[in-house]
């Protein structure tokens, strides 16, 4: 039979056990899901319209940030979130992007953001993937479904830290947003094509 002193001592054992597991399941818990952020300084959101048929007009958003969690190192269950100050958009020549900024178009005093969040992701092949999610522009909510790339993580050797790169591509309809009703498909293309390139630090 044990003495009060063992079964006393048993129990601070037990005590020790369930609190070291607790603290390996927080910990566990804690470093499950990392999180990302956009290096502004090698990150880039542009767009490409087609004018008149015949030629192609190429923009971007100077102004975005981008939010990527995960728990997998393939980031075969990343969840991504964007968001685009309108009024950042750039095409090189200020008059149109004036008018892109007025309610022609994107109404940017109104609706000053872009914003995307991802719904669901499939892989297709090797580090490609099929990410879905809703889409806002202009006031408008729309389901989108767009090709990603992981191209890999290297440790930067200025900062000594994880970087994650992405590439995302896809075509959306302006009409579905209702930006530029007023120019026709022949002046405009209503396909516009969207290509993303990111370089993500891991959060501290």
């Amino acid at each position: 039979m044990l003495t009060f002193a063992e079964i006393l001592n048993q129990k601070l054992y037990m005590k020790k056990i369930i609190t070291l597991l607790a603290f390996v399941a927080m910990q566990t818990a804690v470093f499950a899901q990392s999180t990302w952020k956009n290096d502004k300084m090698h990150s880039r959101l542009q767009f490409t319209v087609t004018h008149l048929a015949v030629s192609d007009v190429d923009g971007n958003f100077k102004d975005f940030d981008v939010t990527i969690t995960n728990t997998k190192p393939d980031f075969s269950d990343a969840k991504f979130t964007l968001t685009a100050k309108v009024a950042s958009i750039n095409t090189g020549v200020d008059m149109r992007d004036d008018d892109l900024r007025s309610d022609h178009f994107f109404n940017a005093a109104v609706n000053p953001e872009i914003t995307f969040t991802s719904t669901g992701i499939t892989k297709t092949s090797a580090n490609h993937y099929k990410l879905s999610g809703d889409l806002t522009m202009h006031g408008i909510t729309k389901p989108v479904t767009m090709d990603l790339w992981y191209r890999g993580t290297i440790v930067n050797p200025m900062s000594k830290a994880n970087d994650a790169g992405f590439q995302l591509t896809g075509v959306i309809s302006r009409s579905a947003f209702n930006i530029g009703g007023m120019y026709p498909n022949a002046m405009l293309s209503d396909e516009i094509t969207i290509k993303a390139d990111g370089e993500f630090a891991l959060a501290k």
